[in-house]
């Protein structure tokens, strides 16, 4: 990485704090879907950025034009999901769950002109009526850490699971 980009406070893979505050960055976006606070969620992403759950059992490169996924959000399809899920008319979802994200193994895996390749396995538990659903994977994240804050370019949540149970996903993991 040359000095410029150094000065300009974009890091480096060998920047020493980098991983505690990609740390502390999914970690804000963990508490804020836990505290159902989905406009802010939304905010750390950037414009053109993707949120995307493939099927259980397909490879990590399964494409959304060539796979149907469970969820495959543009930046436009991701910000109509935060407002449906705002509204009564969103049943699975009101009174809403009650959720709790959690990440850990956070490992930064490339960066690039300053968009940091990210990846950390989650446990995402779901409760509503009395069930509790359990959901565990690995996210995979492209981050652009160059302006302040950090924006999600990219969100892939792969789903370790064999398949889904009852077989909807009504939140954002």
């Amino acid at each position: 990485m040359n000095a410029d980009a150094t000065l300009a406070g974009t890091p480096s893979l060998d920047d020493p704090g980098l991983r505690t505050r990609m740390e502390d960055f999914l970690y804000l976006e963990a508490d804020l879907l836990d505290e159902w606070r989905i406009e802010e969620w939304f905010a750390m992403f950037a414009p053109g950025a993707t949120y995307e759950v493939p099927p259980t059992g397909d490879p990590d490169e399964t494409d959304p034009a060539t796979s149907l996924f469970y969820i495959a959000d543009d930046y436009v399809r991701l910000r109509e999901r935060i407002e449906r899920l705002k509204k009564k008319e969103a049943h699975s979802e009101f009174p809403r769950s009650r959720q709790r994200h959690m990440i850990s193994n956070v490992r930064i895996t490339d960066m690039e002109a300053g968009v940091a390749e990210v990846s950390c396995n989650f446990v995402t538990y779901r409760a509503k009526r009395g069930v509790v659903d359990t959901y565990y994977g690995k996210h995979r994240y492209r981050i652009d850490c160059t302006g302040r804050p950090w924006k999600i370019k990219a969100k892939r949540s792969i789903l370790d699971m064999d398949m889904l149970y009852p077989g909807k996903l009504t939140i954002i993991i």
